[in-house]
């Protein structure tokens, strides 16, 4: 079978899906995958036909882009909703075009992310199959808040009425630009209403969220998906780092930017002081030179060969790391910017492998410190290393085939 994949987001967003493309080629199938062009390296490597679609997802981090505000102050799922259907507003119609044009001889559209809605349209307008991927579990239950949500403890009916509310907002946010893309592109009516009878299957491992009850079987916890592990050396300076000494802490926050940089910064070197750490500046603009000798800075590293490597991760929360960190069996360290992250770090934490959260903007080197300690605690890495060895044991991808050629079997 043929499949057109389509996210968009960061890398992080974006990995996984890698993992899931290069399962789907071993299972056979034909596969090609629309995404931002910060994926098109690992895609490549994987051996995976990839689409560059339309837009800049480093610059919407930028100080004029449209996440700048949210990574700086934070906020709600409305600031956030307004801010990701600001990034479709720039790419929608292009976005319609780029996927509609090369899916003609598809069989279905798997989509994810922020371009989810177009991928859903283009699949209604060649009348084929539409399956969801996801990430971080979004479609309705009474098990837990959404994840776009600060993760509290409520009853199950509110629970189940903010899936509803968020993903309500989410469609009223993108429905416009949606509806003038369906038209413009495909020449479709315009929807009033949501999607909402399709399959989705979510790349998270049941050790961190078991399937809720209430599901239908359309709906699925796979497991976590992770590229295959491919042949890396690393640089001298880092091997030699390495071996110098005991496993040192890892930070890093990826795609994180346009916080206070400075404030972040000197938390991080006094809460720090004394151990051996990895520092990985990502899109932070953190100027690295500023760092005391005990640090040693890389760049784009494979996290799945580095963190087994070292005692802690330091990290935003997103969904990737947050498993990869997990499935490497040490503790995290979450400091959350904005979005499901806040859901991933309580999930961490209530797994006893990480400390409670700090919100970035309340983050200060004695807070950062004292969750160090915490995640340095025997018992806390005794159980991050029993995650990882049971995560180890997950076959996300698998699963995730399975149930797509399981569907596609069932629709035809």
């Amino acid at each position: 079978m043929r499949f057109t994949v389509v996210t968009y987001g960061t890398e992080g967003d974006s990995r996984p899906l890698v993992g899931l493309c290069r399962g789907l080629l071993n299972a056979g199938h034909e596969v090609q995958f629309f995404a931002d062009r910060s994926t098109l390296a690992v895609a490549q490597a994987q051996g995976i036909c990839f689409h560059a679609l339309s837009g800049d997802m480093k610059a919407t981090v930028g100080p004029e882009g449209a996440l700048s505000k949210l990574m700086r102050k934070g906020g709600d799922v409305t600031q956030l909703a307004k801010a990701v259907a600001l990034i479709a507003d720039e790419n929608t119609v292009e976005w319609m075009r780029e996927i509609t044009t090369q899916a003609q001889s598809s069989d279905a559209i798997l989509f994810s992310g922020i371009a989810s809605y177009v991928g859903l349209s283009v699949a209604e307008y060649l009348r084929i199959p539409a399956i969801g991927l996801g990430l971080w579990p979004m479609s309705p239950t009474r098990a837990f808040l959404s994840p776009l949500l600060p993760p509290w403890q409520m009853p199950g009916w509110l629970n189940l009425l903010s899936h509803h509310a968020a993903n309500a907002l989410m469609w009223w946010s993108f429905r416009k630009r949606i509806n003038e893309a369906r038209r413009e592109v495909c020449g479709q009516m315009s929807r009033q209403q949501m999607w909402r009878d399709y399959p989705v299957l979510y790349g998270v491992s049941r050790y961190l969220i078991q399937q809720p009850a209430d599901w239908p079987e359309m709906w699925k916890i796979c497991g976590a998906w992770f590229v295959d592990s491919e042949a890396w050396e690393p640089p001298a300076t880092l091997a030699e780092f390495l071996d110098a000494g005991e496993p040192p802490i890892y930070v890093g926050f990826g795609s994180m930017a346009e916080f206070n940089q400075k404030k972040f910064l000197a938390a991080i070197i006094e809460a720090v002081a004394g151990r051996r750490a990895l520092f990985y500046p990502g899109w932070s603009g953190i100027n690295p030179v500023e760092l005391p000798g005990n640090f040693h800075v890389v760049g784009d590293t494979p996290h799945h060969w580095l963190f087994p490597r070292t005692s802690m991760v330091i990290h935003h929360g997103g969904a990737g790391t947050s498993h990869t960190a997990s499935r490497a069996g040490v503790p995290s360290v979450v400091i959350p910017f904005a979005g499901d992250q806040f859901f991933w770090a309580d999930k961490l934490a209530s797994a006893g492998i990480a400390p409670k959260y700090a919100h970035h903007t309340k983050i200060n080197a004695r807070k950062l410190s004292s969750m160090i300690d915490f995640a340095a605690k025997p018992e806390v890495v005794g159980r991050a290393k029993a995650l990882g060895v049971a995560m180890a044991q997950e076959d996300g991808v698998a699963c995730a085939v399975h149930y797509i050629e399981k569907h596609m079997t069932e629709v035809f």
